[in-house]
């Protein structure tokens, strides 16, 4: 293979490296009780910011939010069937709400 034919996005140390930003991303979104489906419905701004404000560089492609919004489902998944384990709960629930905006109804 050409060095000019290598795909550097999809080697196996980039697929390391986005994995241990999306587990970084997901365990912050996780605290504020954002799901999966959630998480892939904000805007790319918000994304960034969310990613900063979880200390980390925002990814450059949804592949990494992807990643990330699996990794919720996992949890979620994981947290029903142990109700009673003290992670199964979001730490900072109460700030999702600066993240996922519930939609304003319409005046009737």
């Amino acid at each position: 293979m050409e060095p000019s034919e290598v795909d550097f996005a999809h080697t196996d140390s980039a697929d390391r490296k986005r994995r241990e930003k999306a587990t970084e991303l997901a365990r912050f979104a996780w605290d504020r009780a954002i799901s999966g489906a959630e998480l892939l419905d904000l805007p790319d701004d918000r994304l960034r910011k969310l990613a900063r404000a979880a200390g980390a560089n925002p990814p450059s492609t949804r592949e990494t939010w992807t990643v990330v919004a699996d990794l919720l489902d996992q949890k979620s998944t994981w947290a029903a069937a142990n109700p009673d384990h003290p992670q199964a709960t979001p730490a900072h629930a109460d700030e999702k709400i600066m993240w996922v905006k519930r939609p304003i109804p319409p005046w009737t």
